[in-house]
């Protein structure tokens, strides 16, 4: 049986969570039940979900419209093209932290909730409903442990934790069964050579799409250090959500970790005695093997052979 979904994201600014989104909803071991925009303007980043839904034949899929905090770049509005949520066939819920609560509760089996961005509507959840725990579990694209940005030999305070920090102290703090993907692990997938060029020259739709939001957001963040050394036309961009989305069916090309978390004040996520007990992909065991299929799926290459 597929396993029940909740993706949480702040989609629209990095375009990691497009990719991570296209892969999840190429995973047939998930049954993805709502998707919730999260932090910066949430309503734009809603008219992206509600966009790609729509290419993808998936508007069974609610959309819920997040907590908006912060202003964040708008780096994929120009794929919009005018698409409003209007135009979406599906459920807009603009309550999207009720949403998350009320999915949760209804469900008859627990719910992954899959948080690919800083967390306020999550914590903000489990303020409204603490029980909450008792039918999911999270999984967290969040933290850096013993590794930084690009494989660094030292930990860094990342963006998704550092963003809004109280509220990820919240969510780590709370018992609950939670795993994550830090750095250690995420911080270093992106796809190039093959495996990039199969998605470029793919004619499937959402692969489209996603080479689409690649090269929109590339130009519009060309500024940005971290880039100077890539080709937008020989590889991505770091895909760190989409470890988060794998992590969701399966642990079996990573390994894992428990560890007592915690969140300080300054942002960062350290092993800690007094922290909660969370199991985190520490490890590759093959990443090659999980850049090849996040290919695949992308490309609709296993749903072609089935």
């Amino acid at each position: 049986m597929p396993i029940p979904v909740i993706l949480d994201t702040d989609i629209g600014f990095d375009v990691d969570d497009v990719w991570a989104l296209a892969f999840l909803l190429r995973c047939p071991e998930l049954d993805v039940k709502l998707i919730v925009t999260d932090t910066g303007d949430t309503h734009y980043s809603a008219q992206l979900v509600a966009k790609l839904l729509q290419l993808a034949g998936r508007t069974d899929i609610p959309v819920g419209i997040g907590i908006p905090l912060d202003e964040t770049q708008r780096t994929h509005a120009a794929w919009l093209d005018g698409f409003e949520l209007d135009d979406y066939p599906g459920k807009v819920l603009l309550d999207g932290v009720g949403a998350i609560c009320d999915t949760v509760r209804q469900s008859e089996e627990k719910v992954s909730i899959i948080c690919i961005g800083p967390v306020p509507n999550i914590a903000a959840a489990l303020a409204r409903e603490p029980a909450l725990v008792d039918n999911s579990r999270f999984i967290g694209m969040h933290g850096s442990i013993r590794r930084g940005y690009m494989g660094a030999n030292k930990p860094m305070k990342e963006y998704n934790v550092k963003k809004h920090t109280l509220a990820c102290q919240r969510v780590f703090a709370t018992p609950w069964d939670i795993t994550i993907t830090p750095l250690d692990t995420c911080g270093t997938v992106f796809l190039k050579d093959e495996n990039f060029a199969r998605i470029k020259q793919s004619s499937d739709r959402l692969s489209k799409a996603v080479m689409e939001n690649h090269f929109i957001w590339c130009e519009k963040v060309r500024d940005w250090p971290v880039l100077s050394d890539m080709d937008p036309q020989k590889q991505s961009s770091l895909l760190y959500d989409t470890v988060a989305v794998y992590l969701a069916f399966s642990e079996s090309l990573l390994e894992m970790e428990q560890l007592p978390i915690i969140v300080t004040d300054d942002g960062k996520t350290m092993v800690d005695e007094s922290g909660q007990m969370v199991n985190c992909a520490m490890n590759w065991k093959d990443q090659g093997a999980f850049e090849m299929l996040l290919t695949d799926r992308l490309t609709g290459h296993e749903l072609d052979e089935a």
